[in-house]
């Protein structure tokens, strides 16, 4: 894909965008028109946050833990209570037991029954992720990868960011428990995905990608509606292919540039006032029966 083909799929920053999986096809829209998305109340609903970076300090943001805890707030703002919560990797920005203490404790304030999270690189900085799972790795299997399953849907975490040069891998090990995972599920089975890296590649000479994803997206193609989720590039992004779907969502912490906007991705430091424009939340519902998923940006209030 090159630079340009890719900006027309991009979300710019301080865009909302909403998207709905009609009939298996994922339909996007800007917040606030028609969604086209069912009018029965969710089965099945849950939020998506990102890349808190609980740690970092910059000039991007002065104060991530500030902006998690809005994000944490607008997640109990939502009108409902979530089923879960999932974290899409980067809690912290150093992966120290302090910062991974005062993510999961701050996590204790979300109002759902159950968070989810997958690691990001930045917390596996020096011991292959053995912090991040002591403090998070109950009842994950491998290096923290698990599925489960929710009204009707099935919700598979994936872990990306160990063993990997520039961009993602997930490993044998774990590309076998995809398969395995998914094997007696019926075609109609709704498929939620989500990992930290993007499972397709989005702009790989940044490390936007990940390279064994083809083969666990092979287990996936018979499925009538697959929708992958991902942080770690700070920026809204939809690509379809075929039945699957994949949705990068934003971040609490700081914003990066687009794809080819200087030689790496860097933190950006927006004008004053514009940073909450970059950051942000997603909700997701799920009506039973219908194969319906309906997906929703928000950016911080």
């Amino acid at each position: 894909m090159t630079r340009r083909q890719l900006l027309r799929h991009s979300a710019w920053f301080g865009a909302a965008v909403g998207l709905s999986v009609v009939g298996g096809q994922v339909l996007s829209h800007v917040a606030g028109t028609p969604a086209g998305a069912a009018t029965q109340r969710p089965a099945l609903r849950f939020a998506q946050i990102s890349d808190s970076h609980i740690g970092f300090q910059g000039t991007a943001n002065g104060d991530v833990v500030g902006t998690f805890g809005e994000a944490i707030g607008q997640v109990n703002a939502l009108g409902y209570t979530p089923d879960f919560v999932i974290h899409t990797g980067d809690l912290t920005h150093l992966a120290t037991p302090g910062q991974f203490d005062q993510v999961k404790q701050m996590m204790t304030g979300l109002g759902t029954p159950h968070v989810f999270v997958v690691p990001g690189e930045h917390d596996s900085i020096d011991d292959a992720g053995q912090k991040y799972r002591a403090a998070f790795g109950a009842g994950t299997r491998g290096d923290g990868w698990y599925s489960f399953d929710i009204a009707g849907v099935h919700v598979i975490g994936l872990v990306n960011t160990l063993n990997l040069k520039l961009l993602g891998h997930l490993g044998q090990d774990q590309l076998e428990f995809v398969r395995k995972d998914v094997a007696g599920l019926a075609d109609d089975t709704p498929i939620v995905v989500f990992s930290h890296i993007p499972l397709f590649a989005m702009y790989p000479s940044w490390g936007w990608g990940t390279d064994d994803a083809t083969i666990a997206l092979s287990y996936l193609r018979r499925f009538a509606s697959v929708t992958c989720l991902n942080g770690h590039v700070h920026q809204l992004f939809t690509k379809t292919d075929g039945n699957i779907t994949f949705h990068s969502g934003t971040t609490t912490a700081y914003p990066l540039p687009h794809p080819g906007d200087g030689p790496a991705p860097k933190p950006v430091t927006l004008p004053a006032g514009r940073l909450h424009d970059a950051l942000g939340i997603r909700e997701v519902g799920y009506v039973e029966g219908s194969q319906m998923l309906a997906i929703r940006d928000q950016v911080l209030k």
